[in-house]
């Protein structure tokens, strides 16, 4: 069994398995590296996950990050 990596990038505003206590389930990438920092898009709190546990929570990209620069 061959796991497929997600694919996700910097900037990229992504769901999680489980949402934030705020209540929102939507987090932007900003910093990618051996580690994940990700920012709630609610409240504005920011997590620093090992990337394997990212990937393990994250559950699909709600918005990547080349479509919100065309949108500006």
């Amino acid at each position: 069994m061959v796991l497929q990596r997600k694919e996700f990038a910097l900037g990229d505003i992504v769901e999680m398995k489980k949402p934030h206590p705020c209540g929102t389930n939507a987090w932007k990438v900003i910093r990618m590296g051996m580690d994940i920092r990700i920012k709630c898009t609610g409240c504005g709190h920011s997590v620093l996950l090992p990337r394997s546990q990212f990937e393990k929570k994250m559950k699909k990209v709600l918005i990547q990050a080349a479509e919100q620069e065309s949108k500006e």
